[in-house]
């Protein structure tokens, strides 16, 4: 009976062995969690846009919040405007949302494809909200597009770039990110 056990948890153990090596080995990933990015972020703000003759506009550094079930991020922002057509300083939030790209020329992590959400202030007339609001999008663009989230170093690719490997797919996960890794190319 114990020799008939044997022979069978072999056989069984020689079947996983078989099993697990067509499996292909696990490739190799990099995280970056949400403090690190937002850290990362912070040192970009305030950022400041004057629109001459008629307001300033303050943008303080983001909360980023991750969007995993969009593999994306979005970024609220508090902005401050001030200037002759608004006679006083006033306080609101900006809001957009963005997905991710590597940039293999410097190895860093970019927001792109931004969509603008918000620019609210809910103490202004509607008539100087909706001017603010024509500014938006421009905004966005200049504040977010292409800012650097993060920059891996050449130590974080050591492992990567031994097995012939470079960053590949960015996935938004409830933590952070997560840096897939692909072949390079011949």
């Amino acid at each position: 009976m114990d020799r008939r056990f044997l022979l069978t948890a072999v056989a069984g153990l020689t079947l996983a062995g078989v099993a697990l090596a067509a499996l292909p080995p696990p490739q190799p990933a990099y995280s970056v969690s949400a403090e690190q990015l937002e850290r990362v972020v912070a040192q970009r703000f305030p950022l400041r846009y004057p629109v001459p003759g008629l307001f300033d506009l303050e943008l303080q550094a983001p909360r980023l919040h991750l969007l995993p079930e969009q593999n994306r991020l979005s970024a609220q922002m508090t902005v401050e405007a001030a200037g002759a057509a608004l006679r006083r300083r006033h306080s609101g939030s900006f809001d957009v949302d963005f997905a991710l790209r590597y940039e293999a020329s410097d190895r860093t992590i970019r927001a792109c494809q931004l969509r603008f959400r918000h620019l609210r202030f809910a103490d202004l007339q509607p008539a100087a909200s909706e001017l603010l609001n024509v500014y938006g999008p421009a905004l966005a663009r200049q504040s977010l597009l292409e800012v650097v989230l993060y920059q891996l170093r050449s130590q974080d690719l050591a492992l990567a770039d031994g097995l012939g490997l470079q960053p590949g797919s960015i996935t938004v996960t409830e933590d952070g990110l997560t840096i897939g890794f692909v072949p390079k190319p011949l």
